[in-house]
């Protein structure tokens, strides 16, 4: 990766994009097998995110993680991900995206992403591990 595929919408989107270093591990393993993920993910970024976060479309492709036992910053989860190499599948790709939207802050932290075809659900260790305080 030539830098971070959020890069470009750093503070035209959000105030501040990051992940947690398991992310960059996931997201190293899934390239491989899926190329254009990076190039989805800005994509992503710049469309679903956007009208979810900014502009408060709810088009169902997101939705808030319950039961974590965390108030604050708010967990969600990308159900509905277009991923270009899995042709014929649109949005139901199974690319899951779990990701903390700290909103006082303006500011997306990417904690896990993964194919549903190798795991059933979200890393709720990890997740509580990243944002539970």
């Amino acid at each position: 990766m030539s830098g971070p595929f959020y890069s470009l919408y750093v503070e035209k989107l959000f105030k501040k994009i990051s992940h947690v270093p398991e992310f960059e591990k996931d997201l190293k393993k899934l390239v491989r097998r899926f190329t254009s993920l990076e190039e989805d993910l800005q994509i992503f970024i710049k469309v679903a995110m956007n009208a979810f976060h900014k502009q408060n479309v709810d088009s169902r492709a997101i939705l808030q993680i319950p039961e974590l036992g965390i108030h604050s910053p708010k967990i969600y989860k990308a159900r509905k991900f277009a991923c270009k190499t899995l042709k014929g599948k649109g949005v139901q790709s199974g690319i899951r995206i779990i990701y903390a939207y700290h909103e006082e802050e303006d500011r997306i932290e990417f904690i896990e992403i993964y194919y549903k075809g190798d795991k059933a659900s979200e890393d709720r260790a990890r997740i509580v591990k990243c944002c539970g305080k």
